[in-house]
C-alpha cells in the first residue's frame, strides 16, 4: 500500500466543505489556524482580466519526509501506507518539522500541546476506504486511494491525467498529485511555465524506487 491523492482543483469553489469535515472527523482545534487541510487562494489578471486560482493542499506526506528525518524523538514517523503521523506524547514541540516542511503543513495544536497535521484520515480507511475530506467534497476534488493498486480509482484517473506537484524542487517525493486542468484557459492561467507536467508511466517507476527505499521505516499500526 502507498496510499496518496489526486486533486482536479479546477472544480475547487471554495467551499469549504472539506475543512469543516476535517474538523469534525478528526477533532481538530478550532481556529483558522488550526487546519490540517485548507485552500490556497492566489489571485491574477490577464490583460486586464481578473482571476484566482484555489489550489486545495494539506500534508503531502512525502515519500522523503523531511519532517521525518529532523525529528529528534521520532514524534513524527510513518506508518503502513507511507502516511506520515505524530505520535503527541512523544512531542516536545521542538517545532523543528515545522521548519523542515516546505508546504506549511503542520501546526501546534494548543490542546494536546503538541505538533498536528493531516493524517489522510488513517484511523478510518479500513473501513470506509477514503477520507473525510474527499466524502464530502460536493464538485469531487479529492481522490483517495493506494498508488501500488493499478485497479484503484486513483491510479486509472492518473494514468488518464496529466499532473504536477508543489515544491518539486524541494524533492520530497509528495504524494499530492495535481491534475493538469483540461480546460485550456484555465490551464494557462494556473499552471506556471517553469512547472513540470508528467504522466504516470513516467512516475511511477520514480515512487516504486522512493518507496522501496523508505518503506522500511513504516511501522505496522
Amino acid at each position: 500500500m502507498n496510499y496518496a491523492m489526486a486533486l482536479d482543483y479546477q472544480n475547487c469553489i471554495n467551499c469549504k466543505a472539506c475543512e469543516v469535515a476535517c474538523k469534525e472527523e478528526n477533532g481538530v482545534q478550532l481556529g483558522a489556524d488550526k487546519q490540517r487541510i485548507w485552500v490556497g487562494v492566489t489571485e491574477g489578471s490577464i490583460f486586464g482580466n481578473p482571476f484566482v486560482n484555489l489550489y486545495p493542499s494539506q500534508c503531502n506526506h512525502c515519500i522523503d519526509a523531511p519532517c521525518v528525518s529532523v525529528c529528534p524523538t521520532h514524534a513524527s514517523h510513518y506508518v503502513d501506507g507511507g502516511v506520515v503521523m505524530v505520535d503527541p506524547t512523544k512531542c516536545i514541540l521542538c517545532k523543528g518539522c515545522m521548519e523542515a516542511c516546505p508546504y506549511d503543513a503542520r501546526f501546534v495544536d494548543d490542546t494536546i500541546f503538541a505538533v498536528d497535521k493531516c493524517t489522510f484520515c488513517y484511523h478510518r480507511i479500513d473501513e470506509y476506504g477514503t477520507t473525510a475530506c474527499q466524502a464530502t467534497c460536493p464538485t469531487k476534488v479529492r481522490m483517495f486511494g493506494d498508488l501500488d493498486d493499478e485497479n484503484s480509482d486513483l491510479v486509472k484517473l492518473l494514468k488518464k491525467r496529466k499532473f504536477f506537484f508543489l515544491k518539486e524542487s524541494e524533492k520530497t517525493v509528495p504524494k499530492l498529485f495535481y491534475l493538469v486542468p483540461e480546460d485550456e484557459n484555465f490551464l494557462l492561467r494556473s499552471v506556471g511555465k517553469e512547472t513540470k507536467i508528467h504522466t504516470w508511466d513516467e512516475i511511477k517507476p520514480i515512487y516504486d524506487k522512493a518507496k522501496a527505499k523508505r518503506s522500511k521505516e513504516w511501522k505496522k499500526s
